[in-house]
């Protein structure tokens, strides 16, 4: 049965001699968290575990001691092993995340109710709190500057090579799992269980060894991988109609994992014959990158220090005061001047006007989206124009106000530094194109929730 909270207690009142409390920061984030609307958002998605979750079973964790103890592993970017010892072990941290003197929860169960929270309630959690922020007079939404970045997935970085030795790897070990599985009752040849995974592994590193040796050399390798690859899928897909047939029961796990490894095996066989036996260019969209976390995207930016990136494009629309108030996860690599629109318009949507002034990078300025701007409503477009200029448009640019709008958007590359490096933004640990979501989410949540805290006990 979902528990809402614990019964409440001070334990710094219970610790003679000590006088331990909440850091001013903590304090103020304590009393944001308190929000009855955050808590029955937490409340309403971890009551869909199970049918009669609200109702019935043995008692939960509390929804309070979930959402706080996500808030803290967000706050200091922590893992979820890390969360569990760290709040077990400061009297401060039980105090802040409502445990008192119960269990901390354990990491798994901590992670199996987080996994529970969808991507856009995060977002209206993050909208609440920037409401909450405006309420407090800490911001009002009268200047806004956007920026894109990059989180990526928690991948090595992809060859084709690599790729396929992973996927006859995953493939391989099934394969061994499915023969104790059907036992004595197989009618198939033993040869059909082989695990080709040493010998993937090996053409593999001949591969990378090989690079030196020219071209004639690394193809004849990829051949032989291929060639171990395609026998995998091939007897992958004889063992999977065997066990569908025979034991379809106690060979779901077997199943799912067949039906969603080989598919990706094939496509990385596909784009590696493309590539390296007939120098065809694969387009991006039509890559895989990893087997694991197959949501990847490729971003290239034109970035000096890493030319590719991999993971998913993250577009931020930051106001005064250092609050996020809305963030969008882009499909593929769209240009950034697509994204001048949707976040004026959401801008506009949910304070209720446009901001005064709006700014972004050079990669978004169009006349289209100066006009746009004006139309809005948006008083001050500070949009530098890139390549060569006119002299009325260098003395537009020149003026005073442009200029310290230049000035104020810099800060923005800031604050992704900061969430980056603080909040664990630069790149997603969970697994999951949903978690991704929710990391991201988090990360932003952390990111205003801390800003709450410097306005309000600064």
């Amino acid at each position: 049965m979902l528990v809402d909270k614990y019964e409440a207690d001070n334990i710094f009142a219970k610790v003679p001699g000590l006088t331990l409390q909440l850091s001013p920061e903590l304090a103020v984030i304590d009393q944001v968290l308190d929000d009855d609307e955050l808590f029955n958002m937490m409340r309403h998605d971890l009551a869909q575990r199970r049918p009669k979750t609200r109702t019935a079973g043995r008692h939960s964790t509390p929804v309070e001691v979930i959402l706080r103890m996500l808030a803290v592993r967000h706050l200091f970017n922590w893992s979820y092993e890390g969360t569990e010892q760290t709040v077990s072990d400061s009297l401060v941290l039980r105090q802040f995340c409502r445990v008192y003197f119960h269990a901390v929860p354990d990491h798994t169960t901590l992670c199996k109710w987080a996994r529970l929270i969808k991507p856009e309630t995060l977002k209206a959690f993050n909208q609440r709190i920037v409401e909450l922020a405006v309420a407090d007079k800490l911001t009002r939404g009268r200047k806004l500057r956007m920026d894109g970045m990059v989180v990526e997935t928690n991948i090595h970085h992809p060859t084709d090579s690599s790729l396929l030795a992973d996927g006859v790897r995953v493939l391989g070990r099934t394969l061994s799992q499915a023969r104790q599985l059907l036992g004595d009752q197989l009618d198939l040849p033993q040869r059909l269980f082989r695990n080709r995974t040493r010998s993937a592994q090996k053409a593999a590193r001949q591969i990378a060894k090989g690079a030196r040796l020219g071209k004639a050399v690394i193809q004849a390798h990829y051949r032989h991988l291929l060639q171990v690859a395609g026998a995998t899928v091939k007897q992958v897909q004889q063992v999977l109609t065997a066990i569908q047939t025979r034991a379809r029961q106690e060979g779901r796990r077997l199943i799912d994992i067949c039906q969603t490894f080989l598919p990706r095996l094939e496509q990385v066989i596909d784009q590696t014959q493309r590539r390296v036996l007939t120098n065809q260019s694969v387009p991006a969209a039509e890559k895989l990158v990893s087997l694991f976390e197959s949501h990847t995207d490729i971003i290239r930016r034109g970035k000096v220090n890493k030319l590719t990136e991999f993971g998913h494009k993250v577009w931020l629309g930051e106001v005064e005061g250092g609050f996020i108030a809305q963030y969008a996860i882009l499909e593929g690599n769209p240009a950034d001047d697509q994204q001048w629109e949707p976040t004026l318009t959401q801008h506009r949507d949910f304070f209720g006007h446009p901001p005064w002034q709006a700014s972004a990078d050079r990669g978004v300025h169009s006349a289209d989206n100066e006009q746009l701007a004006r139309k809005l409503g948006v008083q001050r477009i500070v949009l530098p124009k890139p390549g060569k200029k006119s002299e009325a448009r260098r003395q537009h640019e020149h003026q005073r106000w442009f200029r310290r709008g230049r000035r104020f958007h810099a800060g923005v590359e800031g604050r992704i530094s900061v969430i980056s490096r603080k909040h664990g933004l630069d790149r997603c640990r969970d697994k999951g194109e949903k978690s991704f979501h929710r990391w991201v989410g988090w990360g932003v949540i952390a990111n205003n929730l801390t800003m709450m805290a410097k306005g309000q006990a600064g």
